[in-house]
């Protein structure tokens, strides 16, 4: 049984999951207007959204030492501050035609994704050991409905012509109603080095193997390299797809915005029912059936000439990314000892690739078309194929429980029944 407190920090993990979901697909379905109010090409466009890039990388090279040395509370606290004043930037800059003030606000968006989400995933990760379930995949679920919510608003917005601007303020206010509700059911301390319950019992067998380096770890790079994929092809439909839709396909911008909030349904819908998945057939499985569907998605958008078919695709390729970055996750926090830094470095992964990654797609788009520059994104995602088997971290987790003092069977002496227990509980 779930006490009262536990689930009051689970249910604002959900919130604030959710909040970045709605400003980020609220700026997104914007893109069109944005980018007609600023004059800009898609190449100039991609400069623009440099500054996305440059506060992303900010904020994830300094997440994991911020949470390590305070916890997850106030960095989660600073990570949703500055997505709230980035909105207002944002639209302040649109609404004057100033493509510097845009790419600052993006900066900050960045900044505040960067180090914010990190710490909500850690966050989340020490949910799943204190409850003993799949919790990661239904709060990037939540994201996913706040990113559908935020994209139904904003194409409607698109349709009647309501000024950016407004829009973007409007959703700075209810993100700045969400921060001050569910921060306070966020404890102090979670994620710190000298936190009880964040390290394994295996990190306190003082083997050499256990006090090397994280990022030394080979199977924890190949999740590194699952989540690397899978976030691409989040960030790149995220950052691009009404684009690609009204520029590579012809649609007008309303239709643009309509596509991607069906691709942001199907992430929803992926996520929210990935527990199941997961616990009927592994992790592995769920990784390589996802990118498979990503790649199914990718490769009718880029070569389909139909805009019917393009948009019908955006389900596969949604489906497919929606547990990637999660289930990798948990692999990561299974994976072995110090908890904290295996999830921040795989998170922090996935949200280079996430952030970063689309608006070098840009530059791409601008020479070669955006439908050409999700190539780059198909290649990633059909090795995330290759890479799914790194996500089984059953030894990880039978070392985990081991007893105190207790030695866990290695890899020889897991029974046939253990091997084909799903890896997530």
């Amino acid at each position: 049984m779930i006490d009262r407190a536990l689930r009051r920090r689970r249910q604002a993990l959900f919130l604030f999951f959710f909040l970045p979901g709605i400003s980020m697909s609220s700026w997104v379905t914007r893109t069109p207007d944005v980018r007609d109010q600023l004059g800009v090409s898609t190449g100039q466009m991609g400069l623009v959204l440099f500054g996305l890039s440059v506060g992303s990388m900010a904020g994830i090279l300094c997440s994991g030492r911020l949470v390590s040395r305070f916890g997850t509370r106030p960095v989660i606290a600073l990570g949703t501050s500055l997505i709230i004043v980035s909105m207002a930037v944002v639209g302040t800059g649109s609404a004057v035609s100033s493509a510097p003030t845009v790419a600052a606000g993006l900066c900050l968006f960045g900044a505040g994704m960067g180090s914010g989400e990190v710490a909500v995933n850690v966050d989340g990760a020490d949910v799943e050991r204190l409850t003993d379930s799949a919790v990661l995949p239904t709060l990037h679920g939540c994201f996913s409905l706040g990113t559908v919510l935020g994209g139904l608003t904003g194409m409607a917005a698109t349709a009647a012509d309501f000024p950016v601007g407004r829009h973007l303020a409007a959703v700075a206010a209810v993100s700045a109603g969400i921060l001050v509700y569910a921060l306070r059911s966020v404890p102090a301390g979670v994620g710190t080095s000298d936190t009880p319950g964040t390290t394994t019992a295996a990190a306190t067998a003082g083997t050499a193997q256990n006090t090397r380096p994280v990022w030394k770890d080979r199977r924890l790079l190949l999740i590194g390299g699952i989540v690397l994929a899978m976030a691409l092809a989040e960030g790149a439909a995220n950052d691009w797809l009404p684009l690609l839709m009204v520029d590579g396909h012809g649609v007008d911008a309303a239709l643009g915005s309509l596509v991607y909030v069906g691709f942001a349904a199907a992430m929803t819908l992926g996520r929210f029912s990935g527990t199941f998945f997961l616990n009927r057939f592994g992790r592995v499985a769920v990784v390589r059936a996802s990118a498979v569907s990503g790649s199914i998605g990718l490769v009718l958008v880029i070569f389909s000439d139909s805009a019917v078919v393009a948009a019908a695709a955006v389900v596969f390729w949604g489906l497919g990314a929606a547990l990637g970055f999660p289930v990798a996750l948990s692999a990561a926090g299974d994976s072995g000892p110090d908890q904290t830094a295996r999830v921040s470095l795989v998170a922090t992964i996935g949200y280079v690739a996430f952030l970063v990654g689309p608006p070098a797609l840009g530059f791409l788009g601008d020479h070669y078309g955006l439908r050409s520059a999700m190539l780059v994104v198909l290649v990633f995602v059909l090795a995330a194929i290759a890479l799914a088997s790194a996500a089984d971290t059953r030894s990880s987790s039978v070392t985990r429980n081991a007893g105190p003092g207790g030695a866990a069977p290695d890899a020889s002496q897991v029974t046939e029944e253990d091997a084909e227990r799903p890896a997530t509980k």
